[in-house]
């Protein structure tokens, strides 16, 4: 797969503890877009947060949140964000999605075991045989 050097980053921010149909959201989102064979996706876990309530969540030892703040980054091409993008407003319930223009630097898998690595299209564009 190719990624061009102009790409889009989707940002989800929910907590941990939603879901959508009893499953944990936050891998719904990730499973979904690896089903459509989205460039890649990340979940980072926040260690203090609040949302449009203002509700504090913390991940402080003596008390230890079940819903701390999640970030899901989604990159790939505006194309393939726009596609995504209609059941992400479904499947978000509480939380803030941001779009953004993004430049790619590397997008490569040099794992001989993986298949062809993945690559920005303008690299394909300038190799020899």
């Amino acid at each position: 797969m190719s990624l061009p050097s102009e790409a889009q980053l989707l940002r989800i921010f929910i907590g941990e503890a939603d879901k959508w149909q009893g499953k944990p959201l936050y891998e719904v989102i990730v499973l979904e877009a690896r089903r459509r064979g989205m460039a890649g996706a990340t979940v980072l876990r926040g260690c203090l947060g609040f949302g449009a309530e203002s509700h504090l969540h913390s991940a402080k030892i003596l008390r230890l949140s079940e819903d701390l703040p999640l970030v899901i980054e989604i990159v790939d091409t505006p194309e393939s964000i726009s596609a995504f993008l209609p059941d992400l407003n479904e499947w978000v319930r509480d939380g803030l999605v941001t779009l953004e223009k993004v430049r790619v630097i590397v997008y490569r898998n040099s794992n001989p075991d993986s298949g062809q690595p993945h690559r920005r299209a303008e690299d394909s564009e300038t190799e020899t045989d």
